[in-house]
């Protein structure tokens, strides 16, 4: 910064003397030339700005247009992929009340086998109760047969004389007469 204002000074200075002043001498002052050339430069360049202009103006339009297609085509996905989604997400719904109705009926089912083996065996540990209560039965009935035998014949024996075996004989004898 303190450069340019040194510079400054000097040329200031070095004006100040002769002083500061505008040529009106056209053809030293090369006015015409610089107009000419500036002209010159302002024709060429619109010209060739201008069609890289009309060319880069192209190519962006087209660049838009083509953003706008792949827009209307990513919308249109989007569209079809939220339509898929709703109707996959409604089969995932049927198949989760299809599940669920399906585990309903396998449990129902189960508790229907369970209860039909626990009758089945209820009904199997009765019947074996009542056979083993029946077996139980005839071995005490036998028992008490064999005791009652073993006690009348022992009485027998003690209160039976030969000649009371004689009279049971003899109308034991009548009995099977009258019979023939």
């Amino acid at each position: 910064m303190e450069n340019t204002i040194h510079l400054f000074k000097l040329v200031t200075e070095n004006h100040n003397s002769q002083g500061i002043s505008l040529n009106s001498d056209f053809l030293e002052a090369n006015v015409i030339n610089i107009f000419l050339l500036l002209s010159g430069l302002i024709y060429v360049l619109k010209q060739f700005l201008g069609s890289i202009l009309i060319t880069r103006q192209e190519k962006v339009l087209f660049a838009i247009q083509e953003s706008e297609e792949r827009l209307k085509q990513a919308n249109n996905r989007l569209f079809e992929s939220e339509k898929q989604l709703a109707q996959t997400q409604i089969v995932i719904n049927q198949i989760i009340e299809e599940a669920q109705l399906t585990a309903q009926k396998v449990r129902q089912s189960i508790l229907a086998q369970g209860k039909s083996d626990i009758e089945r065996l209820t009904i199997a540990g009765k019947s074996s109760i009542a056979t083993a209560e029946n077996q139980v039965r005839e071995q005490i009935q036998q028992q008490i047969t064999t005791l009652a035998i073993n006690r009348v014949r022992v009485k027998l024996e003690n209160h039976i004389t030969s000649s009371i075996q004689a009279k049971i004989i003899d109308i034991n004898i009548l009995q099977l007469e009258d019979q023939i």
